[in-house]
């Protein structure tokens, strides 16, 4: 043989050694999922047979045929045995640690009345010692079914509460997290009852409300702002304590079929305590966090270094919460026109609005996301205006920014176009509408109500995509209640007959959409996840019965079966 052929048949040896070698690790599936309806959320091909993933990644989505292919001894094999699977859901608006402390610290979510408060303090009481705080959270008093006699401004007083409680400060958040309800001892601790009495100013707080009787004295109530008051006497938390509440949201997480979640707003102890957790390897959620904006030490030290996106994909710092109104449910929404149930009462603007426009640029000049918080019509507006004088003074930085509104639950109809004008994203919880729309008409009237609250569809058509979520603790993190609200436009329990304005209703595609592929554009991640397509994360969600076919009135009994993250299965029901 000569030289030349020699040289050629070892050039076409090695090709062949080498391509080999490829095929058969393409080829070596570590998950093979098959058997049931899934659903890629890829507008390539909307359903597949199955999926084959290796290790993290999606190797393969179509026909069954084609992905035994991938299969080897080695290769784990999922029947789905007639369940359906979808990508593994995002959680587009939630703060993470509240979730993981509302399992350790009185949950008050399920009340119906000032009574039951009552009550649940009480057995707290009995298990704690003398001086110790009480605190919980998930109270709203609009969703009692009965009041107590006794009410300022629509809100109870700390009376029945501190009459059970008189050796233990109590504070308990509104469900909302923007008011909270103290009792006398949390009061006297911090001072505000001699202040009432001797007229001092301490009771005065910019950007919140002491609420107070006839006679000048707290009632209990503190909305927005003034909760610090009280809050700032609360004993921090301890490192073993953080550890578990952190734990407990994980797996709170997977049992709910959330693999990713947008943490909205958290400071410095808490992005240490995330990397901790990174490092431990018990980082079993995907964490897109926001920054809290309040901390301008903690923003200067960021914009100094620049968005931390994670090679990793498990923890990604590159945006900023700016909260700038408070709730509805507590009449601290920030509105053009005064509250309906309460006249000369627009809401608070808790955050400047100097510094939203200050933020805003700061964001374009360093890279970083900007997610401010509005309820109210009129909040919504202010952050519309200053997010557009940002980009009009400085064009040349307001490539894809994805600014984005989280909550937008109220808007004045010429503000609806601007959000796909401008390039803003809605971050809006449907299960909001589902709780607070029996009683939001209440604080806002039927015109406003039909004009501008909880406008999906409008949005959606508009050009702009939605990010779905639940807010938890706000509301519970189940994603089925929020996917339900989403496209019934009812109660959870089913009223009323054809939903609320039900031309605002999602489809079930865009809301599927909404907690998956558009949650994952509004954390600039849809390229590594947000639909089953082959080079993006293994992350997946299985139900017991198919959500997109079921008959309307069976949605809310749909369970999660399985979690799949990272490739592996987290949970299983029932395991």
């Amino acid at each position: 043989m000569s030289i030349k052929k020699s040289v050629l048949w070892t050039i076409a040896l090695v090709v062949l050694v080498f391509s080999s070698c490829a095929k058969t690790e393409k080829e070596a599936a570590t998950l093979l999922i098959h058997g049931g309806t899934i659903y890629t959320v890829d507008s390539v091909q909307t359903k597949v047979e199955a999926v084959a993933t290796k290790d993290s990644k999606i190797l393969f989505a179509g026909s069954l045929s084609e992905a035994e292919a991938y299969k080897t001894e080695q290769t784990k094999i999922i029947d789905l045995k007639g369940k359906t699977m979808t990508p593994g859901l995002i959680e587009g608006h939630g703060h993470f640690m509240g979730l993981g402390y509302n399992e350790l610290n009185l949950d008050l979510m399920n009340t119906t009345s000032y009574q039951e408060i009552v009550d649940a303090v009480a057995l707290a009481v009995e298990k704690a010692k003398p001086g110790e705080w009480i605190t919980g959270r998930g109270w709203h008093q609009s969703k009692w079914t009965e009041m107590p006699e006794e009410t300022v401004n629509g809100f109870q007083t700390h009376g029945l509460l501190s009459s059970v409680s008189p050796e233990n400060p109590v504070f308990l958040r509104h469900a909302s997290g923007h008011a909270a309800f103290a009792n006398a001892k949390a009061m006297e601790i911090a001072g505000l009852q001699v202040m009432a009495k001797e007229g001092i100013d301490g009771l005065e707080v910019e950007g919140g409300e002491v609420m107070r009787d006839d006679l000048g004295q707290p009632t209990g109530i503190f909305n927005e702002r003034a909760m610090s008051l009280i809050a700032k006497h609360i004993p921090e938390t301890t490192p073993e304590k953080d550890a578990k509440a952190f734990e407990l949201a994980v797996a709170a997480c997977h049992r709910n079929g959330i693999t990713g979640f947008h943490d909205a707003g958290i400071g410095q102890e808490t992005i240490s305590l995330f990397e901790k957790m990174k490092l431990e390897g018990k980082m079993g959620v995907r964490i897109y966090a926001m920054l809290t904006g309040w901390d301008k030490e903690l923003l200067k030290k960021w914009y100094a270094q620049g968005p931390m996106v994670d090679k990793d994909n498990l923890f990604t710092i590159r945006s900023v919460k700016l909260n700038c109104d408070g709730a509805l449910g507590s009449r601290g929404a920030w509105l053009l026109d005064e509250y309906t149930d309460r006249p000369g009462h627009f809401g608070h603007e808790t955050l400047p609005m100097e510094f939203v426009k200050e933020t805003a640029l700061n964001g374009l000049k360093y890279g970083f996301q900007v997610c401010a918080h509005a309820i109210g019509d009129r909040a919504n507006k202010e952050i519309l205006d200053r997010y557009e004088a940002a980009f009009t003074e400085m064009p040349n930085e307001t490539n894809d920014n994805r600014y984005r509104i989280e909550h937008a639950q109220h808007l004045h109809p010429d503000d609806i176009p601007r959000f796909a004008e401008l390039g803003v994203i809605p971050a809006m919880q449907a299960v909001h509408m589902s709780s607070d729309r029996p009683w939001a008409i209440d604080r806002l009237g039927e015109k406003r109500i039909k004009e501008g609250a909880y406008m999906w569809q409008a949005l959606l058509q508009s050009g702009i995509p939605i990010v779905n979520g639940t807010d938890v603790p706000v509301e519970p993190l189940n994603p089925i209640a929020s996917f339900y609200a989403s496209v019934s436009r009812k109660t959870l329990q089913g009223t009323p007959e054809g939903g609320y304005e039900p031309e605002q209703k999602m489809t079930r595609e865009q809301a599927l959409r909404s907690y998956t592929l558009d949650a994952a554009y509004g954390a600039f991640e849809e390229d590594i996840k947000g639909s089953i397509t082959p080079g993006k994360l293994a992350d997946f969600t299985i139900y017991d019965q198919d959500l997109m076919t079921v008959a309307e009135n069976k949605i809310l009994e749909t369970e999660i079966a399985m979690t799949i993250f990272n490739g592996e299965v987290v949970y299983e029901k029932g395991e």
